[in-house]
């Protein structure tokens, strides 16, 4: 990916990841929109950092989306980077009753926000240079972790959908990207402090440099072990990760 130069829409702008590759991003000479449903996030991210800029945006709601895709080519011909990054993550109990409202939330942001967000800018993407959408996933996506199944469902789902997408988009000037992290210091699941997650602006740094790269999937050193898992092991290395993060929690 170009890492100067462009024009750039980051949903979950405000914030974590979304917030920290927003800063990252403009101070490398592009410009940033960032979105979300928090305007005062919004408003700080945008104070600290003279000439990005910033949109309301509910991810969960497609008229919205449409709304705010329509005013961004309008008001930024240029744009040719969409960063999906807007996320919400919750613990759940997959051996037990599911809340249906928080199953639909996740489910509507995670996966159905970032696909409808895509198809709204996707027809104006071709039409730019160096055209890149972006979707940040997890590793959760390949092991999932069983106190959050539907989070971690919703990623590897997207993942799929990736998949397609990029493949149906060969021919085309758009790239597709995958960002896959680890566990990282944000505001999911209050883990601003979590020892073993890693540090933001360590993420931050390390995934530009990959960006900088042409790897599809942008995976820093930590998040590789977890990638890398697959075959014939998949359900042992499952059942250990889980064996290890259901006891952390379960002493948190």
């Amino acid at each position: 990916m170009k890492l100067t130069g462009n024009t750039i829409f980051i949903t979950g702008g405000g914030s974590g990841i979304g917030g920290g590759l927003a800063e990252a991003l403009h101070k490398l000479g592009n410009k940033v929109i960032i979105a979300g449903r928090r305007r005062s996030h919004l408003d700080e991210m945008i104070a600290a950092n003279p000439g990005m800029q910033a949109v309301d945006l509910d991810i969960a709601n497609p008229t919205n989306i449409e709304q705010v895709a329509r005013q961004l080519i309008a008001d930024h011909p240029g744009l040719n980077v969409l960063i999906n990054n807007a996320g919400i993550m919750q613990l759940d109990r997959a051996a037990g009753r599911i809340d249906d409202a928080m199953m639909v939330s996740t489910i509507t942001t995670n996966l159905m926000g970032p696909i409808r967000m895509t198809s709204a800018l996707i027809e104006h993407l071709k039409g730019q240079d160096d055209a890149v959408v972006a979707y940040t996933t997890s590793v959760l996506g390949f092991v999932p972790m069983a106190p959050t199944a539907i989070y971690s469902s919703t990623k590897a789902a997207l993942h799929s959908y990736i998949l397609s997408q990029r493949f149906m988009l060969k021919e085309t000037k758009v790239r597709v990207l995958e960002i896959a992290p680890p566990w990282v210091r944000t505001e999911l699941m209050n883990s601003q402090e979590a020892e073993q997650a890693m540090p933001l602006e360590q993420f931050v740094a390390q995934t530009i440099a990959v960006l900088a790269t042409d790897a599809d999937e942008i995976l820093v050193e930590a998040a590789k072990p977890l990638r890398a898992n697959a075959g014939p092991n998949e359900h042992f290395f499952v059942d250990q990760f889980n064996t290890q993060m259901t006891a952390l929690f379960a002493g948190g």
